[in-house]
């Protein structure tokens, strides 16, 4: 299936008269008074997000706007720890303390309580240990996983991202369905897990493709805070914590109100102390993001760093279009076989019908998320805060290349993946 042909709209602005040339296919508006720039508020799109998240989502601005400010200063920008983050990390210190001396009491009263109600204390001490112990993760198991044997010319690129960017590479590669790239530590010997989400990987040029890897793994090279298996964990334990104190809703029983008086205040104050180091970590997390986006320019360069941003504006378009494949998929008769002739082509339908998407449709996109303060989520800074900052930082040229018949290779490795996730994309919901 090809893009659809594109109708010339040329119209006068409504507003101030300006002459509107544009694609029917998308949003008309004017770029001389930004008439219908953004028709659908933000506010009307999504649930309005909780209380927590919005304070998230305004930190995450403000530290990204004063960051931005140090950059337009001429002030370098450097990954060190300032006081909030090695606050944080005390605090996390003393959360896994805890644990800690749960476990040598718990040990203490089973030895020295022999006989005695100490027995029943020492082994619910171990049973609140256990549940408390900090956790390293494991590998999806529900999404193609690769190693290196399965995908060398992928993983050299992955290396040779790595090594300019001042880390190493990685141990395993996810290959999932999200408009998303991500990388975390995973395990006690804190073995690198990569992961590539294709609605967004087949979306990229080949040098945004790099930027990306660069980006993500120049959070490694960073030693970013909240990529820190120390705080990570100490937040995982607080979580599980707030769940055991956590009040029982709508509770009618005295029994059940009891309860529930009794563990209010241990839980508020766990939410007070998992607030707390959420915001500790947030500005570290905001230069954090910074400064992958530097490594993501020195790998691929600045011009395909900024067009890494310009296709993160692209998220809802890129879903609405494997939604669009899906549904349509529903109203075929032999939906297997179908779904799997279908699958064969759907990445390359997808790259061709977000190639289209004309200039004015980006330009737009900017201007409007730039009005929504658009973000990855609540602790990344708004994308065109990041925009601004790659273009206001050195301007560098791409040191790794990839020619047509490397990435060949490389599609050529990731092609069982990409049919895997193509068939999962057009499953049927629910």
């Amino acid at each position: 299936m090809s893009a659809p042909a594109a109708e010339r709209i040329d119209q006068p602005c409504p507003e101030c008269g300006e002459r509107i040339e544009a694609d029917a296919r998308y949003t008309v508006w004017c770029a001389a008074c930004e008439w219908n720039v953004d028709p659908v508020r933000a506010a009307e799109r999504e649930e309005r997000p909780r209380l927590l998240e919005r304070r998230r989502r305004e930190l995450a601005r403000r530290h990204g706007e004063r960051l931005l400010r140090e950059v337009a200063d001429g002030k370098p920008l450097r990954a060190h720890r300032d006081v909030p983050a090695l606050l944080a990390q005390a605090i996390s210190v003393l959360v896994h303390a805890v644990t800690v001396t749960l476990v040598v009491a718990g040990l203490w009263c089973l030895v020295a309580g022999r006989g005695t109600g100490l027995v029943v204390l020492g082994a619910a001490a171990l049973l609140v240990a256990v549940a408390l112990r900090p956790r390293f993760g494991a590998p999806p198991d529900d999404v193609p996983l690769l190693v290196r044997e399965d995908a060398p010319e992928l993983f050299a690129l992955v290396d040779e991202v790595a090594r300019t960017v001042g880390t190493r590479g990685v141990d395993l590669i996810a290959v999932d369905e999200e408009f998303n790239a991500s990388v975390w530590a995973y395990g006690v010997r804190g073995r690198r897990l990569l992961t590539i989400g294709l609605p967004l990987w087949e979306v990229l040029t080949p040098r945004e493709r790099i930027a990306l890897l660069g980006h993500e793994l120049g959070h490694f090279a960073n030693g970013d805070t909240r990529h820190g298996r120390l705080v990570w964990t100490a937040e995982q334990s607080l979580d599980t914590w707030s769940y055991f104190t956590a009040p029982t809703p709508n509770a009618v029983s005295w029994q059940a109100m009891a309860i529930n008086a009794s563990t209010f205040l241990p839980w508020l104050l766990l939410q007070g102390v998992l607030l707390l180091l959420d915001q500790l970590t947030l500005r570290a997390a905001q230069r954090g993001e910074y400064l992958a986006d530097r490594a993501c320019a020195r790998a691929g360069g600045t011009k395909a760093a900024i067009g890494l941003m310009d296709r993160l504006l692209l998220g809802e378009s890129v879903m609405t279009t494997l939604g669009r494949e899906r549904n349509r998929g529903l109203m075929r008769t032999s939906r297997a076989a179908d779904t799997a002739r279908r699958a064969e082509g759907l990445w390359e339908r997808l790259a061709e019908e977000i190639a289209s998407v004309p200039d004015h449709e980006i330009e737009r996109l900017r201007r409007a998320r730039t009005r929504q303060g658009h973000t990855v989520d609540s602790t990344h800074p708004p994308t065109h805060l990041r925009r601004r900052c790659l273009a206001l930082g050195p301007a560098e040229s791409p040191r790794i290349d990839v020619d047509a018949a490397r990435a060949e290779r490389i599609a050529a490795e990731l092609a069982e993946p990409r049919r895997t996730v193509a068939r999962e994309v057009l499953k049927p919901v629910g």
